[in-house]
């Protein structure tokens, strides 16, 4: 017959295995969490950079667009009180493009995030959707019914067409809108002129600091290119 020492003694012990059970289960889920934020983050980087891809050629840039970024916040002209993203493009310590994460404020059902690629000259290099609420008839306009709408803007500028004339032909500019539907071209359209606007004003402040391997990059082509022609010119003077 047990007493009621044993009693307390199996208590206990049953006591200690739960907790170190529930101790391992905490772990096991603390572990699969963190496992699971890393894999979305992976995703996210991945999905992001499958966009920049498309919208930035591997030959105007020899940094790694998804590290060298900054943010800003502008919302009469990006769209959004929130933070917005501007991935950089440099080709040789020289910046050549970036890419801005632009939001349409007003589609028909809600905001519309754009990533929006332009040269550094001001051109756009084009333009993709990242996430919409727009009913399917008429998101499938700029993903399936009419894939090619949001290709009509690469190469296009603030002064090609005029800047006046950023707008859909049904507001007298030069944009066609989809096929029954004006509001969300609409926002679209003035998201892009507002987004290139901001790139104008703002060009140089972008890309006021270059990345840390660019400055590097150029420090040593310095040094193995000028400063050896430079000393020499400079021993031959004193000869």
């Amino acid at each position: 017959m047990a007493t009621h020492a044993d009693v307390r003694r199996n208590a206990k012990a049953q006591a200690v295995l739960l907790v170190a059970v529930a101790a391992l289960v905490s772990f096991g889920l603390a572990g699969l969490a963190q496992i699971t934020r890393e894999r979305i983050a992976r995703n996210a980087q991945a999905w992001m950079q499958q966009h920049l891809e498309v919208l930035i050629p591997a030959a105007l840039h020899d940094n790694d667009l998804l590290a060298d970024t900054i943010t800003v916040i502008a919302p009469d002209s990006l769209g959004t009180a929130q933070p917005v993203t501007v991935y950089r493009a440099w080709r040789a310590g020289i910046p050549t493009a970036v890419a801005i994460r632009s939001i349409a404020p007003d589609g028909y059902r809600g905001p519309i995030e754009l990533l929006v690629a332009i040269r550094y000259d001001g051109t756009l290099l084009g333009v993709q959707v990242l996430r919409h609420d727009e009913t399917p008839g008429l998101g499938d306009a700029f993903e399936k019914r009419e894939p090619h709408w949001l290709e009509r803007f690469r190469g296009l500028s603030l002064s090609n067409p005029p800047q006046q004339r950023w707008s859909v032909k049904r507001d007298g500019g030069d944009f066609d809108a989809f096929t029954g539907a004006t509001i969300t071209p609409r926002a679209i359209v003035t998201a892009l002129r507002r987004t290139l606007e901001y790139y104008q004003r703002h060009r140089q402040r972008l890309f006021r600091d270059p990345p840390a391997d660019a400055v590097a990059g150029a420090a040593a082509d310095f040094e193995r290119t000028v400063a050896p022609a430079a000393w020499h010119s400079s021993a031959s003077g004193h000869r």
